[in-house]
């Protein structure tokens, strides 16, 4: 397990990062959200390039987060069900409202031009801006449709309720203000100013808006052959061919992508910084209890997630043709590499806080009882599944230091662009470019080229098939990376979740005896890193025991809806037609 590289702040920046943290907390919300719309920057604000910056980088923390933790619990990644009534008009569930963002963008936006920082900053400094609120805008629309669009910003005199823009009309005002960062932004921030907004992130993005505004979400009546993947694919292969250029790339070793910074893969970062900055990756939730503190339970992985990943060869573990046997008493074997790298099973090697040789046991009275998986402990919505993610966890920390951990977090990585490339090649006629994509995808991960060179993949595959390879690699390269639930969403294939039950891997007996009868000598063994994975008996297990055992997800999560408190205090807000309004989410 490889260390994080650290970077050296020097003094300007951390002076600016500490500002940002303190700087024009007053501005409030706008829309129908007033708090006090009267605060505003101090005079001078905007005339001094260091206050500028320290501006907006308060816009880039409240704009960018960190690890999407938990969100495998909303797909077949992760355990827990959502039931009946996971998302209504008033529980707040996905209530995404960044109106306080948006105005406090817009006070840069009107300022900066009239302030007296240098012409080539202020530029650099509008342009990171138009990217926020484009950003802010985007998920805005991935989430609702069209929302009201604001450009000025707002006042205590001004007519605050204000009516929802069509959904077209705000993707055309996202690209708008994309194209116009794109045409100021310098090619790369390197160095110390790595993870600051530049043109290679800009167009990786804009590819990201594209696509999603040519799926079947907002086109259910054109789901593939509408007119708008022509422009995803045009805009996905600028910005692959951009990244090219610039010597961005699949990095060799896949666990590298998560522990070490600055490296060709990452092309927009969250950075974090110990002590400034850290426990992005909410590391003392997702490792097992007895080697964290305070929680656990988040980003386990489900037996469906575990048997996405292909053999060696490539092959799925139900094909018959793959050169390697799979027998789910070994299910560890012969796996995709990116298996091991992302998943922690019963026996496997797992040497948390430094400890060589440690062994992750997850079977009651072997395991530590904080982590055991079994009958005794599992019980109603219990999280436990037998597994656990080693994505992106700095082992060598201590438990007490677990929340120090400061990876940081790669809002867009190059295998995003790739997909994103290869999905938008494929519905454009172009399913060759999209399978070399796949092939590129899997030589990175370690699957074993075979004859024919195609990676385990089936040759002479057609677009339909092609699209389902593109999700199938996707959801096992980006497992927990917060990819998954969005990208059935958005191919309204949110029927593939509706109904199902979640299960996980439970180790029944180690050596023959079960747990109420484990020896004091295999105590000793397990104390002692000693069993094995293959010492113990396997059975797939139903996660839910009592209460609500099926996922819950009907045809209206394909748009979200507007909170009620939202339309209660503007309303001229429409509330979206799936939820009982009028307002037609979809191009």
């Amino acid at each position: 397990m490889k260390m994080k590289k650290h970077i050296t702040l020097n003094i300007k920046s951390l002076l600016s990062l500490l500002l940002a943290l303190v700087i024009i907390t007053g501005c409030d919300s706008a829309l129908d959200d007033v708090k006090d719309l009267g605060n505003y920057p101090g005079q001078g604000t905007f005339d001094d390039v260091q206050t500028s910056n320290a501006y907006l980088a308060a816009l880039y923390s409240s704009s960018f987060k960190d690890w999407p933790v938990g969100q495998g619990k909303w797909s077949d990644e992760d355990g827990s069900i959502q039931g009946l009534d996971w998302i209504t008009e008033s529980n707040g569930a996905f209530n995404f409202w960044p109106y306080d963002i948006i105005r406090r963008t817009n006070i840069l936006l009107k300022e900066m031009p009239v302030g007296k920082v240098d012409p080539e900053d202020k530029e650099i400094i509008i342009a990171q801006a138009k990217f926020i609120r484009a950003f802010n805008y985007f998920k805005l629309v991935t989430f609702y449709g069209g929302v009201p669009i604001i450009t000025t910003p707002q006042e205590l005199t001004d007519d605050l309720e204000v009516t929802r823009n069509s959904t077209a009309e705000c993707f055309d005002f996202i690209l708008k203000d994309l194209d116009e960062a794109i045409a100021a932004l310098p090619d790369q921030f390197t160095g110390g100013e790595r993870g600051k907004i530049d043109k290679a992130i800009a167009l990786s993005f804009k590819g990201r808006v594209l696509l999603f505004k040519a799926s079947p979400q907002f086109n259910p009546s054109n789901k593939y052959d509408n007119q708008y993947w022509a422009k995803a694919y045009e805009a996905n292969k600028a910005a692959k061919d951009f990244l090219d250029s610039k010597g961005y790339g699949l990095l060799e070793n896949y666990t590298d992508i998560f522990e070490t910074e600055g490296h060709k893969e990452n092309i927009f970062s969250i950075i974090y910084q110990d002590p400034i900055k850290t426990n992005g990756r909410r590391e003392d939730a997702v490792r097992p209890l007895s080697e964290s503190k305070n929680a656990t339970g988040e980003d386990q992985p489900i037996w469906k997630l575990a048997q996405a990943y292909p053999m060696k060869d490539g092959k799925k573990i139900s094909d018959a043709t793959s050169k390697y046997t799979y027998d789910m008493q070994t299910f560890w074997k012969d796996r995709d590499p990116r298996f091991e790298a992302t998943i922690v099973w019963n026996g496997a090697l797992y040497e948390l806080s430094g400890k060589a040789g440690r062994r992750q046991y997850t079977m009651t009275n072997i395991a530590a009882s904080v982590d055991a998986f079994g009958f005794v402990i599992q019980g109603e919505s219990h999280y436990r599944t037998g597994l656990y993610c080693r994505k992106g966890i700095n082992e060598s920390l201590t438990s007490a230091l677990v929340t120090t951990n400061d990876f940081d977090w790669t809002e867009i990585r190059y295998a995003e662009v790739l997909f994103n490339y290869a999905e938008a090649a494929n519905e454009t006629g172009k399913s060759t470019d999209a399978v070399a994509v796949l092939k590129q995808i899997r030589k990175r991960a370690g699957i074993e080229a075979g004859d024919d060179n195609m990676y385990g993949l089936q040759a002479n595959m057609s677009r339909e098939e092609v699209r389902e390879a593109i999700l199938a690699e996707k959801y096992i390269e980006m497992a927990f990376e917060g990819k998954r639930f969005w990208d059935l969403r958005r191919h309204r294939m949110l029927d593939r979740l509706d109904g199902m039950r979640k299960y996980g891997i439970m180790a029944m007996t180690v050596n023959g005896n079960t747990y109420d009868k484990v020896t004091p000598e295999q105590e000793a063994k397990a104390a002692n890193y000693e069993l094995l994975p293959e010492d113990f008996h396997y059975e797939v297990q139903e996660l839910i025991t009592n209460g609500q055992k099926e996922t819950v997800m009907p045809e209206k999560y394909y748009f979200f809806p507007i909170k009620l408190e939202h339309i209660d205090k503007n309303p001229k807000l429409e509330q979206n037609k799936a939820w009982g309004g009028s307002f037609n989410p979809e191009l």
